[in-house]
């Protein structure tokens, strides 16, 4: 990056900062800061261990310093602006998850638009948030656009803040699916009856929440496509499962016929081979439902996490927090765009062309000289794709 285009960004910056009111995290003094500085070394350089004591006054520090990135810890310490973690003395810290387009299964690098890859992060979301909201019933639940390529979500119940990195990495695993045990998830019911010389046990699917409801879901579904075939189709489609021959076949379908509702209501015992399939459905359960967070962000405790409201240096978008009802319209190319940027034109160097697609409108962009709208400029040159010319 050339220092026109440095110095370019950092004033354009410093601006948006001047507008625009930030709000600090709760607690935001026992918090360690930390940001990236426009710097023109190949790499970047974080400046960290400080307190908001040595910041000053957030916004003040904003507009002086410019950021390029700027960063809070989820931790909370005695001393945040000690120069190590020990001696800062950890208190708790906030359950942080983070979503990056980049890592997820459904994406291919290369082939996805930025659109469609941030798409696939919102279907990710909802996901998480549905273990977060339903499975732990938390409350104090925030949602924020990175600004880059996906989403982050803090909570801040008071009974999770003192969770040690073991146990964050238990609530890891029940949101990835990990270790997920299918027998765990069956009640055990004994059933006496008339005539009956010794009991029997009936095995319930627990469909009220959690993986079980995710399972019982892939697994009705499923039924439901069945009873809507005909016979030969229908004993062709369970015999492509490794191990159901004809005769499991026959046995699933006419259960799946006769006893519908006993499966519905979580009844896997109606018939072994029905108990056998519904098992299967599990792994399938996992990889459609489950939570592709990034995985060591939620189990560190001292993790430095993106500043809502602050601009990402690496698109010239804006942080967002997002409240639970706007997630659903929520489009982050066209949201995420600061108004600092909109309603000018700047003249750049593109090195890189192609498709941007970038507030409401997808641009052409080709190689060399020319002008273009503000906000599709600096985030050409936030990308490292164009330098800034002379107006």
């Amino acid at each position: 990056m050339e220092e026109r285009t440095r110095a370019y960004l950092r004033g354009r910056f410093r601006d948006h900062y001047r507008r625009t009111e930030i709000t600090p995290p709760p607690a935001a003094n026992e918090r360690e800061w930390g940001f990236i500085p426009w710097t023109d070394s190949p790499g970047t350089t974080m400046v960290r261990h400080r307190s908001l004591l040595e910041l000053g006054d957030l916004s003040e520090f904003l507009v002086r310093k410019r950021p390029r990135h700027v960063y809070f810890s989820a931790g909370r310490f005695r001393d945040p602006g000690a120069s190590s973690m020990g001696e800062k003395d950890w208190q708790s810290a906030d359950l942080v998850f983070d979503l990056d387009a980049d890592h997820l299964p459904g994406v291919t690098l290369g082939e996805d638009t930025y659109a469609e890859m941030l798409a696939t992060c919102k279907d990710a979301l909802f996901r998480l948030l549905d273990f977060l909201e339903n499975d732990f019933s938390f409350e104090d639940v925030e949602v924020v656009f990175s600004g880059g390529r996906g989403y982050h979500v803090h909570i801040r119940d008071e009974n999770v803040r003192h969770l040690e990195r073991e146990h964050r990495r238990e609530i890891v695993d029940y949101v990835r699916g990990i270790g997920l045990d299918f027998d765990e998830l069956i009640e055990t019911e004994t059933v006496a009856g008339l005539g009956r010389r010794t009991p029997t046990e009936r095995r319930h699917l627990r469909i009220d929440g959690g993986w079980g409801r995710r399972i019982h879901e892939q697994f009705m579904a499923f039924v439901d496509e069945l009873l809507d075939l005909e016979d030969e189709a229908a004993l062709e489609r369970l015999q492509a499962f490794d191990g159901i021959g004809e005769g499991k076949a026959e046995a699933t379908l006419n259960a799946a016929r006769n006893n519908r509702e006993e499966l519905e209501a979580g009844n896997v015992t109606v018939h072994t081979a029905v108990a056998q399939l519904a098992e299967r459905f599990a792994s399938r359960a996992v990889e459609r439902d489950n939570a592709p967070i990034d995985e060591p962000v939620t189990t560190d405790t001292n993790r430095l996490i993106r500043l809502p409201g602050s601009l990402h240096g690496g698109s010239g978008l804006e942080t967002l927090r997002l409240d639970r009802d706007e997630i659903d319209d929520f489009e982050p190319l066209s949201d995420a765009v600061p108004e600092t940027f909109r309603g000018q034109e700047i003249a750049v160097d593109v090195t890189d062309g192609g498709e941007v697609e970038l507030g409401g409108d997808i641009f052409t962009v080709s190689e060399g000289d020319q002008s273009l709208p503000e906000y599709v400029g600096v985030f050409l040159m936030a990308r490292g794709r164009a330098e800034k010319e002379k107006e």
